[in-house]
């Protein structure tokens, strides 16, 4: 008996062609998770977005990617996107009434949870919790920042959720936001291949992951260890945790805190 296959949403007709629709011999799909982008450099995407598991979700219509550029909005013969900052000082903005128009156009049609984030050094840092928030949405819009940031009223507006990538400066946020959505996405139904995999990597239990090994049995003198070898599952995940407690308490003193933290309560 043949198996029915599986449906991954149904088409829908958009009045607008923006945002452009990336590997557009797909058609656009309603209720599939969807990252719509905002960014001077649209050829930047899907970038490694495209390849792996990533790619191959991505065209098998698991989740989407849009992008919107920026530049069309510009003002004046130029199509210029920014300006010197009020007061004075070094650098340019990007305009509040460019970017609002490009927001108003990305956002039309969006249902459900839908987040608009500014991929910003001053925002909220990236973690593994906010990857599954943003997996458990229906969609994500990120705004690719230039220059020396947005102006802050579109910020206030509209209001954006500041996000950082870690604690340094970028020169624009389309590094930033390919990192967020990989993140993201390989936390989908059906996008990972074994479903345990993102169970047991690091930061899906508060701890980093325990040291993987695999053949050869012997390298360079070095072998694996005889627990991992044994057959014995019980040890084995023994082992794991032992291990996966003990780097994370050597190396990131603020995790294994928080997981004591939780552990005792």
């Amino acid at each position: 008996m043949t198996e029915t296959p599986r449906s991954h949403g149904r088409k829908s007709i958009q009045a607008s062609l923006k945002p452009q629709e990336l590997l557009s011999s797909n058609p656009r799909l309603a209720g599939i998770w969807t990252a719509r982008i905002i960014t001077l450099f649209p050829q930047a995407f899907p970038g490694v977005l495209g390849e792996s598991l990533t790619g191959k979700a991505l065209k098998d219509g698991k989740w989407q990617l849009e992008t919107t550029d920026l530049r069309p909005y510009g003002e004046g013969k130029h199509r210029n996107v920014d300006d010197t900052p009020a007061g004075g000082g070094a650098g340019m903005v990007l305009r509040a009434d460019v970017l609002g128009r490009a927001i108003e156009d990305t956002m039309r049609g969006t249902r459900g949870t839908w987040p608009l984030i500014y991929l910003s050094p001053r925002g909220r840092r990236f973690d593994q919790q906010m990857a599954r928030t943003f997996a458990r949405a229906d969609g994500l819009t990120m705004i690719c920042g230039r220059f020396e940031g947005v102006d802050q009223r579109v910020l206030d507006h509209y209001n954006v959720l500041e996000v950082s990538l870690g604690d340094f400066v970028m020169t624009g946020g389309e590094l930033a936001a390919q990192a967020m959505i990989d993140a993201t996405v390989r936390l989908l139904p059906g996008v990972l291949g074994n479903a345990e995999s993102a169970v047991e990597e690091s930061f899906s239990n508060g701890l980093l992951e325990h040291p993987q090994y695999t053949r050869p049995a012997e390298w360079q003198g070095l072998t694996i260890p005889e627990v991992l070898t044994s057959g014995n599952h019980a040890k084995v995940a023994q082992w794991r945790q032992q291990t996966s407690e003990e780097i994370t308490r050597q190396r990131r003193p603020d995790l294994w805190e928080a997981y004591e933290a939780k552990r005792k309560g």
